[in-house]
């Protein structure tokens, strides 16, 4: 009796593990796949402090004539919120939808409808890996120069610190649910340029990332807050600066992760839909 319930267990163990392998496997590929791109990290680097330097002198002169706070934000902390927002992107930004769109156009679509895994979240995985390969190579050197350059403030706290954490891996995971969505638009479209210029100044304008949300007007913060892209940028930056109490903290991080299964959810029906009838092009 007793080895008869300890079976089942062992074989649902062996097969989780044997799909995490898997998964694994794919997470290597995407890391070792940018290695064939690392100038392009190198150069970001330099891409990203000009990012940085250009919104500090900004932010500077809006704040030259200013005597207190504009829109609820000090000096130091706006250009906290810059100089992190951007060490942020360079983690959680990734090119599922492009590389979606290119393997569409070459029909190397095809390979990945008869692998025995789910498409969406091979996809993710390839993106983990690119995620880590961006880590070391990207946001981690930045962060360093970024703090020694300009006046970054620290974590309000360490609890803080973790809850940013837990927000930065929901904002990529909402980032790749997107991408995948508007990469699975090609199967139909064939071409998804103009969506994917159109997602990429959505997502910029509304995530927070280029102005605070606080800046807009308040119809606008209205709606923005029934969507899903301020907290791929705005959520963890406002944790990690403290402006948030512990309740909305965490119903903000609630709210983050119910739109990262929602958007996965609908990823996944609508790559069903997609692939039901299907061209592939090249050979």
């Amino acid at each position: 009796m007793a080895s008869g319930q300890t079976f089942p267990m062992s074989a649902a163990q062996g097969g989780l593990r044997a799909t995490l392998k898997t998964y694994a496997e794919f997470v290597r590929i995407g890391f070792v796949n940018i290695l064939a791109f690392r100038l392009r990290y190198y150069t970001g680097i330099i891409t990203y402090l000009i990012n940085v330097t250009v919104y500090y002198f900004i932010w500077r002169a809006v704040f030259a004539n200013a005597t207190g706070s504009i829109a609820g934000f000090s000096l130091p902390q706006i250009l906290t919120y810059v100089s992190v927002g951007w060490i942020l992107r360079s983690f959680y930004w990734n090119t599922i939808d492009q590389e979606m769109a290119y393997e569409v156009l070459e029909g190397k679509i095809a390979m990945d409808l008869i692998k025995p895994v789910s498409v969406q979240w091979m996809w993710l995985a390839r993106a983990m890996g690119e995620s880590a390969f961006r880590l070391i190579l990207l946001t981690a050197p930045t962060a360093i120069i970024v703090t020694l350059l300009f006046p970054v403030n620290p974590p309000s706290s360490k609890f803080n610190f973790a809850l940013f954490f837990l927000a930065a891996i929901g904002s990529f995971l909402i980032m790749g649910a997107l991408n995948f969505i508007i990469g699975t638009c090609a199967i139909p479209l064939t071409s998804i340029l103009a969506l994917i210029r159109a997602k990429f100044w959505l997502i910029e304008l509304l995530s927070g990332l280029l102005i605070p949300l606080s800046f807009f007007p308040h119809p606008l913060q209205v709606v923005s807050s029934w969507l899903p892209f301020e907290h791929i940028a705005a959520t963890p930056l406002q944790i990690y600066l403290g402006r948030l109490g512990l309740a909305q903290s965490l119903r903000l991080l609630f709210l983050e992760y119910f739109w990262v299964v929602v958007l996965l959810l609908l990823g996944h029906l609508w790559w069903l839909r997609a692939t039901r009838k299907i061209t592939i092009h090249g050979g």
